[in-house]
């Protein structure tokens, strides 16, 4: 049997063992033994049989070092965590790094967006030449993809925080306006998107290609759940009796502030699908962030206001929780090209019915927006501050950027709060709406 066939047959073996491994029954107090015979000249390099046996090799069950002395456990979640914050501490340089450059040359377009591209670039040239090292690449950053999927919702959560403090100066009768352009642009901008990719799909007549399996980040264990409320408990009651003792009140309230955000999405990540529903995860941090704020306000007679001001300062040096979180965003970004990668064949497979909408619904949710702002009367400053709403939230952040007057948190929280809409509605909506193919409804759903 010749090399390249027995990596075929392991494949294939290991293949069958992972989808069935109660089905396969090793000898018991040994190892797993391969037979293998070595040939002289003239024959092909290893040969593996049953028969005319030699010797037997005993491969061992357990990871082994370079002298092969086997790894204890430790060790290996020694060197996890390192590979974690070795991967994730590469890309939080790099969005640091590329914000103070485009900063410096007064480059106005998303710095983390220009990331994003770059890596994903880099990883297409590496697969066509070296797949292998591509490849590499990825799995290195695994640890750190796996780190922002698991806590992707805090990242966004920070801004709905202070939305009393955001929605404070605004009338009532402009927020329902903004309530009405919130829901209605969405249900209309998931219309446009997933008929577009209908009448794209309908034009290209691709065959619908298999998305590429994704792993999920584990769940949160009991250990984490009682670690964080410590960190709560212990920072709480440490500034209500010293206020100022990491230095600033900020500095001082931003462990609590971030145990309390951390511990309202574990709580809300380990509830059943239908009371998620109800109350979202999103939610639960929002609510056990105002509430810890609530009560640290209430105790310290500083009140609400200055405690959601603690939160989120917007101050390099001297940054609250919802400032940490959000520190994260464009990270985020730039963890995109890795997906991205990942589905290659995919987006390759569609790219028609994929950019066709989302430029299209893009476009639409933009000029809709503003059109229905300036019919409704609602005020300009307003306007441009939900234009963006159909985004993520740090690309979001980044096209404000251009005009004066626009309220940043305001528009982190509209693009938060469409996010909610459609993570409760969309699927309900596809159904009505009978948009069953399930590359429009992951076209549509995307670019709400």
């Amino acid at each position: 049997m010749s090399v390249a066939r027995l990596d075929k047959t392991a494949m294939k073996i290991s293949a069958d063992f992972n989808g069935n491994p109660a089905s396969h029954k090793w000898p018991q107090g040994r190892g797993i033994q391969t037979p293998i015979r070595a040939t002289g000249a003239g024959s092909r390099f290893l040969q593996v049989g049953h028969d005319e046996l030699r010797s037997h090799r005993r491969v061992p069950t357990k990871p082994m070092g370079a002298k092969g002395e086997n790894i204890p456990v430790r060790f290996q979640s020694v060197f996890g965590i390192m590979h974690l914050i070795i991967s994730l501490g590469i890309i939080l340089v790099m969005d640091k790094f590329l914000k103070r450059a485009f900063v410096a040359a007064a480059i106005k377009f998303p710095s983390a967006l220009f990331g994003m591209f770059c890596i994903f670039s880099i990883l297409m040239i590496l697969d066509s030449v070296v797949p292998s090292t591509a490849m590499s690449l990825v799995n290195f950053f695994e640890p750190a993809n796996m780190f922002i999927q698991r806590w992707l919702p805090l990242f966004y959560v920070p801004s709905l925080v202070v939305l009393p403090l955001t929605v404070k100066d605004i009338p009532a009768a402009s927020g329902i306006k903004i309530l009405f352009i919130l829901v209605g642009g969405w249900l209309a901008s998931l219309s446009v998107a997933g008929y577009t990719a209908i009448a794209v799909r309908k034009i290209v007549k691709t065959e619908t290609v298999s998305a590429e399996p994704m792993p999920k980040p584990s769940p949160f264990s009991q250990i984490e759940l009682w670690a964080w409320t410590g960190i709560f408990v212990s920072s709480f009651v440490l500034a209500v009796l010293y206020p100022t003792a990491l230095g600033t009140n900020a500095k001082t309230c931003l462990p609590f502030l971030l145990a309390a955000t951390v511990l309202g999405y574990m709580v809300g990540s380990r509830w059943q699908s239908d009371a998620k529903k109800a109350l979202h995860p999103i939610i639960c941090c929002i609510l056990s962030a105002d509430l810890s704020a609530l009560a640290y306000g209430y105790f310290s007679q500083s009140g609400l206001d200055a405690v959601l001001g603690y939160y989120l300062t917007k101050l390099s040096y001297n940054p609250g929780a919802g400032d940490i979180l959000m520190g994260f965003l464009g990270s985020v970004i730039i963890s995109f090209a890795f997906s991205m990668f990942k589905q290659r064949k995919l987006v390759k497979k569609h790219a028609s019915e994929i950019f066709s909408s989302v430029v299209i619904s893009t476009i639409f949710s933009l000029y809709s927006t503003a059109l229905v702002g300036r019919l409704i009367g609602l005020e300009p400053a307003l306007t441009i501050s939900i234009l963006p709403r159909c985004i993520t939230v740090a690309l979001a952040l980044s096209v404000v950027s251009f005009f004066e007057g626009a309220n940043a948190s305001l528009t982190a929280a509209v693009v938060v709060l469409t996010g909610l809409i459609g993570a409760n509605f969309v699927q309900a909506m596809l159904n009505k709406l009978r948009l069953n193919d399930p590359i429009v409804r992951g076209i549509a759903t995307a670019s709400r």
